[in-house]
């Protein structure tokens, strides 16, 4: 028996892993986007897909990718040292009849091969037939286990058109949940007519603000078939995460700021507030982060919300006051040059003052309450079993306004930072005997958030599973 197992036997409540990885058959994988969008796709995806991977980095000169300033890629990411590890990640049969082992009762499956389907490719045409030849592929794939394990559909976003049609696709084939595709590179147009590449000269599209697009008729969309928005967003070889050279510099952290980036922009663009049923989870960057944009979120709006921004104002301020103080405490020379100086003081940012000077408009905050409501309950956010700051999630004495954060087990596993997947719930229970949570907030982080998650929409999301039960009696509870 593992370790995992005996612990899995002494809690009252079972484990739902939130985010859990298994790994494309590539050639089977491959014949479903044959017949989903043709040979010459297939094609397509072979030559082009693949260049913008490993294999186009491996061939460049070192000189060409910092010349580039071409990010190292993933290198040895999938799978781990373990052969029946390696195994079970892309035999389902074998992950279904090792959950146990586990002490996993019932996962929810995302994909592994970033390039394969991904739904923020460029190219229209392999964007849109991947994410629809997957989505069978995945649905169809998992099917029998599905008292157990459920698959995510993938959701292509470069319009608000393709994700609402992908969406209700996945709805007719029964596929219980979604990831997103989010940050989305556009072409700056500036840079576009000076013709520089997008490569060198882009922005992301974080949904929420900002956009091109009115991204409200996706989450309506999401809210009708039942789907919390999930995102599993990459940010490594973007910005300061683009070392030619280190993976590891590359990879820690993106997760989160990818996470970050979407969630500020979901709750100032207002859609949090506009969509008060919505959930909207954000995968493998941790916990901690979202303490921090929490607690960032009400210091600026105690600061700078629509009520006490004028304070601000420099033209506020008494002229001859300070004229006085510079005439009684500056030098010769500061007094000398002062009428100079008044003018930066006095005249604040100019023109550059924007329209709209509430930069929480958009959330409809009247008090910090207002603010928690907006945050705490939409936003779920999957860490690790290894991630010894995810307690900040639960550490409601710091948290502001007594808030826990929700936090869901994402196990991780078929990949490289779970190096034995039967020690993933043993890792997390480290959490209770030796850092001090609580067995309550432990119940929440491996049961409870992911019921409310799920099943938020979707009053029926575990029924048929192994976990229905356990799940309506969690429902009845809240």
């Amino acid at each position: 028996m593992t370790s995992s197992k005996e612990i899995r036997q002494r809690l009252d409540h079972p484990v739902i892993d939130s985010d859990g990885h298994w790994r494309e058959f590539e050639p089977i994988a491959m014949d479903y986007l044959r017949d989903v969008a043709g040979a010459e796709v297939v094609e397509r995806w072979t030559s082009r897909v693949r260049a913008l991977g490993q294999g186009s980095f491996a061939a460049m000169s070192r000189e060409e990718k910092f010349d580039r300033r071409a990010g190292q890629p993933p290198w040895w990411a999938l799978g781990s040292p373990n052969t029946l590890d390696n195994a079970t990640s892309f035999l389902p049969r074998l992950l279904y009849e090792r959950l146990d082992d586990m002490g996993i009762d019932f996962a929810i499956l995302y994909p592994s091969s970033s390039q394969l389907f991904a739904p923020y490719l460029g190219d229209e045409e392999l964007r849109r037939g991947g994410c629809r030849a997957f989505n069978r592929y995945a649905h169809e794939t998992w099917a029998e286990f599905s008292d157990r394990v459920t698959p995510i559909g993938v959701i292509p976003m470069h319009t608000p058109g393709e994700a609402i049609e992908e969406l209700e696709h996945c709805r007719g084939l029964g596929i219980k949940a979604v990831a997103l595709g989010s940050l989305a590179r556009r072409a700056i147009p500036a840079a576009e007519r000076q013709g520089v590449s997008r490569r060198y000269a882009c922005w992301l599209d974080v949904l929420g603000i900002d956009s091109d697009h009115d991204y409200d008729p996706v989450w309506a969309k999401c809210e009708e078939l039942g789907y919390p928005a999930t995102f599993h967003s990459a940010a490594e070889n973007y910005g300061l995460r683009n070392s030619p050279t280190n993976f590891v510099y590359n990879h820690i952290g993106h997760f989160a700021a990818a996470g970050h980036a979407v969630a500020k922009a979901l709750f100032l663009g207002g859609v949090t507030q506009r969509f008060p049923k919505m959930k909207f989870a954000f995968l493998e960057g941790g916990a901690a982060w979202a303490c921090s944009l929490y607690a960032d979120l009400l210091s600026h709006w105690e600061k700078r919300n629509g009520q006490v921004i004028e304070a601000l104002n420099p033209a506020n301020h008494d002229a001859s006051r300070l004229t006085e103080l510079v005439k009684q405490y500056g030098s010769d020379e500061m007094v000398r040059r002062w009428p100079e100086f008044q003018q930066v003081i006095l005249g604040g940012m100019g023109s550059a003052i924007p329209d709209e000077l509430d930069d929480f408009a958009a959330c409809g905050i009247a008090s910090p309450d207002d603010l928690r409501e907006r945050f705490v309950p939409p936003f779920f956010f999957g860490a690790e079993a290894d991630d010894p700051t995810l307690q900040f999630a639960f550490d409601d004495r710091v948290n502001p306004m007594g808030a826990k954060l929700g936090a869901i087990l994402s196990s991780d596993i078929s990949h490289f930072d779970v190096p034995d997947m039967t020690e993933v719930l043993e890792e997390a229970w480290e959490l209770v005997e030796e850092r001090g949570m609580s067995e309550a907030d432990f119940r929440d982080f491996a049961f409870g958030n992911a019921v409310r998650l799920w099943s938020s929409l979707n009053p029926a999301f575990f029924d048929g599973t192994v976990v229905e039960s356990a799940v309506r009696a969690e429902q009845g509870r809240v």
